[in-house]
């Protein structure tokens, strides 16, 4: 057997992450270039894989090459252009450092509807004709011999182009592929190029200081070097507005720009503001989107060199843009730029690496940077731009704290005396209202009057939520918002047996529309969260908002940002001490900027706003700092505690997840790992301990945390570490690098 070698990546968690294959003699001498799709025989299965990098760091070490003569051979070359050198390089980088094999992140490259069907139906395709490979042993008719003989050559041609050039009816070559495959057929989709974008640009008035930073970051998309740079500032200080400058620099010169927003951020409200200043729609990738638009934009992106603008959540960083000039990540402190399952990425930080790898420029956005941001500005990585003022005549709003152990709400109800008489007044003066409760459902915890039982999911340590919905003919539910179980409401304990004993505890945002409901009788209210309204009641809801047919808008964190509402003057954060406490490092840094987050939405426009925060910790450096807008002295005293006890950005952190579906065997290798845990300087490891969340989806979890002096790479201690230790297949061990969650 001969032919080229060739290094192909499948889309598979394999551990050996480059797989040899041989490119058969007929298909030519000119090696296909790094990124092309192959079709490749894998099992019993006919896979589509990627032409890889020789050099590819994901090729474990210490592998003798595969003989010749055991190789499969590919089976054929997908006729379609090429994944960006860059992406590849990309997905490389990703795999080293979360610690994944190479095809566990390329699938997050080749979406399953691309996968599942190379040309689709409805999509512009080519049917063309080339020889076969292997040459026909059977006694052909003149008019066959002819249409071979054009193909021998080694070209593909259209049936149109064949027919012509052989002198036969297109039939006969239908005739030839059925008649023992004489001619092989390859159906090409044809990619969709960018429409010629006429860019009919009407740009925002912009204030001397955004003017200042949008010409500065102008200037760095033209000069196309890598550059990374911040531009924060108040909620409604027109971040957007100075951003749209640049991405307006990189369609003048004919390029590419990728924008990423946290999923709950693509709203109808951001591309309307986008359509209003470019002329046209950028194209939207996320996960809600049909699996027929999301094949489409993905083959209208792959190898075209159109200027085009794309948006979209954290997985739209590894769309095959060719030609990029511009990357951007708004509300870059946002915790939904990490992904928890599967590949453990940060999409933030990725974005960076593409840059860099692309050398291109990235600007961050926010009201609210993260401390490993503002922690790079300190230390003069990022270029930092502030917008310190509201755009135009809209000012900042006043604060209240409401301390619920004074002005407590009366029995059964959730809000505030103070806070209720403050709405009543916004509503008599024709303004809007937000409340905000960041816990979707009717009631947390549901537990029995008589003996005590509390419910709780049987494959998760959680509680069960109680769900009542509004409006509609379902009946009521428990649910676990961990691996998504639900049960009806039983009518007696399970326990006791105690009948009508069941009682709900805490608000949940449906229980407290119920309660402004009653409040309320002639307000018009909506409600909203993720489980509540579909995209397209969403963006209604946000129209009615703007259009002041709402009254009271009720809402988790899906209405905290991104979203301009100028007849908004009033905002209630109803139980702001949820998330403030807790094992987690960063409960005060996102409690913190949630809360300025959402307190951001009132009086943004001509008329003032005020936001009243209930809480039992009015104390709290959160609490405080936020009352009296001095953010630079929160995160200040927030650095310095990270500074103290060596954590991010100060250090590293890298977790170790045990799990398996028998407590014990999960238990025993945690606690081997703990004894072969690395030890030295610069290095500490805590654990192994029971997770919060000590069962999970019927496994139980056991965690190590290591941590690490910022100048070493905890990736090298990892692999040293855990290949010490031997586990049985039913164990799990997964590691998180940079961890943003630590149930």
């Amino acid at each position: 057997m001969t032919g080229t070698r060739l290094k192909v990546v499948l889309p598979l968690p394999l551990p050996m992450g480059v797989l040899d294959y041989l490119l058969p003699p007929e298909m030519g001498d000119a090696i296909p270039p790094v990124g092309s799709l192959v079709k490749v025989p894998f099992g019993k299965k006919i896979m589509t894989g990627v032409i890889w990098l020789a050099d590819s760091r994901a090729i474990p070490s210490g592998l003798r090459p595969v003989d010749e003569v055991r190789l499969k051979r590919v089976e054929s070359i997908v006729a379609m252009p090429p994944l960006p050198e860059s992406l590849c390089r990309l997905i490389d980088w990703i795999a080293a450092y979360v610690m994944v094999p190479v095809g566990s992140v390329l699938k997050l490259a080749l979406p399953a509807v691309v996968l599942a069907e190379t040309v689709s139906r409805g999509q512009p395709r080519a049917i063309h004709y080339r020889a076969p490979t292997v040459a026909p042993r059977v006694k052909l008719s003149a008019a066959r011999q002819m249409v071979l003989q054009q193909l021998a050559g080694g070209e593909s041609l259209t049936a149109d182009d064949l027919a012509e050039r052989a002198q036969v009816a297109k039939n006969l070559l239908r005739m030839m592929v059925k008649d023992q495959q004489l001619i092989q057929i390859t159906e090409t989709v044809t990619p969709s190029t960018a429409e010629s974008l006429t860019v009919t640009a009407s740009p925002a008035e912009l204030s001397p200081e955004q003017q200042e930073i949008a010409e500065q970051l102008v200037t760095r998309v033209r000069e196309q070097k890598f550059t990374k740079s911040l531009i924060h500032g108040v909620t409604g200080s027109g971040k957007t507005e100075v951003y749209f400058a640049a991405i307006n620099q990189a369609l003048a010169m004919g390029r590419q720009s990728l924008v990423l927003l946290p999923e709950i951020a693509l709203s109808g409200q951001w591309l309307a503001r986008f359509k209003n200043r470019f002329g046209f729609e950028p194209l939207v990738w996320h996960s809600n989107l049909s699996a027929k638009i999301r094949r489409e934009t993905w083959q209208r992106i792959l190898g075209t060199d159109q200027p085009l603008v794309v948006v979209g959540a954290r997985s739209a960083l590894f769309l095959p843009l060719s030609r990029l000039a511009l990357m951007i990540v708004d509300e870059e402190h946002d915790s939904s730029f990490k992904q928890e399952e599967g590949v453990p990425y940060h999409g933030r930080d990725m974005a960076i690496v593409r840059a860099q790898l692309e050398q291109i420029p990235i600007i961050l956005a926010s009201a609210t940077p993260s401390l490993e941001t503002l922690f790079n500005v300190e230390q003069g990585r990022y270029q930092s731009y502030p917008l310190p003022l509201r755009h135009g005549t809209a000012t900042l709003p006043t604060i209240k704290m409401i301390d619920l152990t004074r002005d407590m709400p009366e029995r059964g109800s959730f809000l505030a005396p103070s806070l209720l008489k403050a709405m009543a007044e916004t509503i008599q003066r024709g303004e809007q209202v937000a409340l905000f409760l960041n816990r979707r459902g009717y009631a947390p915890l549901t537990l029995c009057r008589a003996c005590g039982h509390r419910f709780g999911c049987k494959d998760c340590t959680s509680w069960l939520v109680e769900h009542r919905p509004i409006n509609s003919s379902r009946p009521p539910r428990l649910e676990c918002h961990q691996c998504g179980a639900t049960r009806s409401v039983p009518k007696e304990c399970p326990e006791c047996h105690e009948v009508d004993s069941l009682v709900p505890c805490g608000p949940g945002i449906e229980r407290l529309l119920e309660e402004v409901t009653k409040r309320f009788p002639s307000a018009r209210i909506a409600a909203i969260a993720s489980d509540m309204v579909s995209n397209s009641d969403l963006e209604a809801i946000f129209i009615q908002i703007q259009n002041r047919q709402i009254d009271i808008v009720i809402g988790t964190q899906i209405i905290a940002k991104g979203h301009h509402f100028p007849y908004l003057t009033l905002v209630g954060i109803v139980d702001a001490d949820i998330g403030l406490h807790g094992g987690d490092l960063r409960a005060s840094e996102r409690s913190w900027q949630l809360l300025h987050q959402v307190s951001g939405r009132a009086g943004r426009a001509e008329s003032s706003g005020q936001v009243y925060i209930q809480t039992r910790s009015p104390q709290h450096p959160v609490m405080v700092t936020l009352a009296q807008n001095r953010q630079a002295e929160f995160l200040k005293y927030e650095l310095g505690e990270r500074q103290y006890f060596n954590l991010p950005p100060y250090g590293r952190l890298a977790a170790v997840i045990v799990s398996a579906e028998d407590d014990g065997l999960a238990r025993k290798v945690a606690q081997e790992l703990g004894r072969m845990a690395p030890r030295g300087e610069g290095v500490e490891v805590f654990g192994p301990a029971a997770a919060p969340f000590a069962m999970l989806r019927g496994r139980y979890r056991y965690r190590l945390l290591l941590k690490t002096r910022r100048d070493i790479l905890p990736q090298n201690l990892l692999r040293d570490w855990l290949v010490r230790v031997k586990r049985p297949a039913a164990v799990r061990v997964t590691v998180d690098i940079d961890p943003q969650n630590f149930v």
